[in-house]
């Protein structure tokens, strides 16, 4: 057998297309919503740690170190094996959902950091000057000129989910890549593999491509 019919036999890769395209659409699903789920995670993390009480910022800071340091593999066995044990038993999806997103908005929420404090010091004194309340300040003034600047860190840190979600394949999630995987068994051949990493391509290099565009954008707009 040769490496064209080994690796990519155009007959299994068509017989399997359609478990890939199942596993192709959860992907998505949990890719999306763990990505909306840790933006808002992440900013509200990132305000509560900038002017927060002390208290709540020290336990803000406490879960981005913890959630960046631990391994997202190691955080979903935990979140889907030993929840049961304390009354708290998640699907597949639910328990791959939680841990990207706990992981996503830690990343998420020093992106935020550093952004609002790329912020001059001059434009919250002149929101204040202005009169405009916390409220007003963050939301007219802040954030809109912060998210500008963190844009292309945060469509990064989205493009690491969508890559991570192949990781909720250990917890028997139908995910692309568990699919993939199943389709090999069944074939006898790893072409469906190969599959995979093609539409994994083709779903993220857009995105790469965009995120290039905008770091090149934005530079040229601070020049």
């Amino acid at each position: 057998m040769d490496i064209v019919k080994t690796f990519f036999n155009w007959s299994v890769f068509v017989d399997s297309l359609p478990l890939l395209l199942a596993g192709l659409w959860v992907t998505v699903q949990l890719g999306a919503a763990s990505i909306i789920a840790g933006l808002i995670l992440g900013l509200a993390v990132a305000l509560l740690r900038l002017y927060g009480p002390r208290l709540v910022a020290l336990i803000a800071k406490i879960y981005i170190d913890i959630f960046r340091s631990i391994p997202i593999l190691v955080l979903l066995i935990l979140v889907y094996y030993a929840l049961p044990f304390v009354g708290i038993r998640l699907s597949s999806f639910w328990a791959a959902w939680t841990a990207l997103t706990l992981v996503s908005g830690a990343y998420t929420a020093e992106i935020f950091r550093a952004g609002i404090e790329a912020i001059p010091k001059g434009q919250f004194e002149a929101s204040q000057a202005l009169g405009l309340n916390y409220r007003y300040t963050m939301v007219d003034v802040v954030l809109p000129q912060a998210v500008r600047i963190v844009i292309p860190p945060l469509t990064n840190n989205c493009i690491n989910v969508i890559k991570d979600t192949a990781l909720a394949s250990v917890v028997a999630m139908p995910d692309l890549l568990k699919q993939a995987t199943q389709a090999q068994a069944l074939a006898a051949n790893p072409t469906p593999l190969i599959g995979a990493a093609v539409i994994y391509l083709a779903l993220l290099w857009p995105m790469v491509v965009a995120v290039s565009q905008l770091e090149k954008r934005f530079k040229a707009g601070t020049r």
